[in-house]
């Protein structure tokens, strides 16, 4: 990974789970007719969080390996699947880097869910054409390019506050988030999973205040940890400044996701 979640994302697992909105129905109907999923096949949630992607799909396959470096993440999907009766998941702590040597079964599918920008992209590609099955694909589910959704109105309030607290670069830990430079698309058309299909899928979403800045804790550059003993004075700061951007107090989100599916193009490894 080319940052250290682990660190990033700490402090925010529990915000994760309260606030992150769960991905639609609708994407894993998709993967289910498109891959064939009839809960005989094995799937890989590589950097998991807390399950949002890999507790919807496990009623689809009969294994479901939930990767990610943060144990608080882990726990936390745990728990949810634990809540919802979800047995079929092994929630295994290990990075994007070691799955080769995590001595899995062949996969039949790999779903990173808003996590592949983390990645060492080419390389995990490479080793994921270890470990897929000749008939299986990755699927890399993501807001998509910058630009290509518009941004709610109370985007800028946000940016600002948070500007104020955490300066004007996206910040990643203690370091700079590098800005992925390439396009998932390209990335992917480069790798054995060359064949890439797109669809993108949109939900609408209504947040009340509270939700809306219980969201911003839940993101790598605005964590908990990352305000610290700012942390009271960044959301007293951001509920002030969202009520006179909007004083009802419900904000409104289009929320775009892209989801790629790609598959080698002739159902054959490339890697000997």
């Amino acid at each position: 990974m080319t940052a250290d979640p682990p660190a990033l994302f700490a402090s925010a697992a529990e915000h994760y789970v309260r606030f992150r909105p769960w991905y639609p129905d609708e994407l894993f109907a998709l993967l289910a007719e498109r891959f064939g999923l009839d809960g005989t096949q094995t799937a890989m949630d590589l950097g998991c969080g807390p399950g949002m992607s890999a507790l919807p799909l496990a009623p689809h396959v009969a294994r479901l390996y939930a990767i990610d470096p943060e144990p608080g993440m882990l726990a936390a999907g745990a728990r949810l699947a634990a809540e919802r009766n979800v047995t079929n998941i092994e929630w295994i702590n290990s990075d994007s880097a070691q799955i080769t040597a995590l001595e899995l079964p062949p996969i039949d599918l790999c779903v990173m869910a808003k996590s592949f920008h983390w990645f060492d992209r080419p390389r995990v590609l490479a080793d994921l054409d270890h470990l897929i099955t000749l008939g299986g694909g990755i699927v890399v589910a993501s807001a998509g390019p910058p630009s290509t959704t518009p941004l709610p109105t109370w985007a800028p309030v946000i940016a600002q506050v948070r500007t104020a607290y955490l300066g004007p670069v996206r910040r990643a830990g203690t370091g700079i988030y590098p800005e992925p430079t390439d396009r998932f698309t390209d990335t992917l058309r480069h790798s054995p999973f060359s064949r890439v299909e797109l669809t993108s899928l949109e939900q609408h979403v209504t947040r009340d205040l509270d939700r809306l800045v219980g969201l911003q804790l839940s993101n790598s550059y605005s964590t908990p940890a990352q305000l610290g003993d700012n942390l009271g004075a960044f959301t007293r700061d951001l509920r002030r400044a969202l009520l006179d951007h909007d004083p009802s107090g419900l904000y409104h989100e289009a929320i775009r996701t892209e989801v790629l599916i790609a598959t080698r193009p002739n159902g054959r490894s490339t890697t000997p």
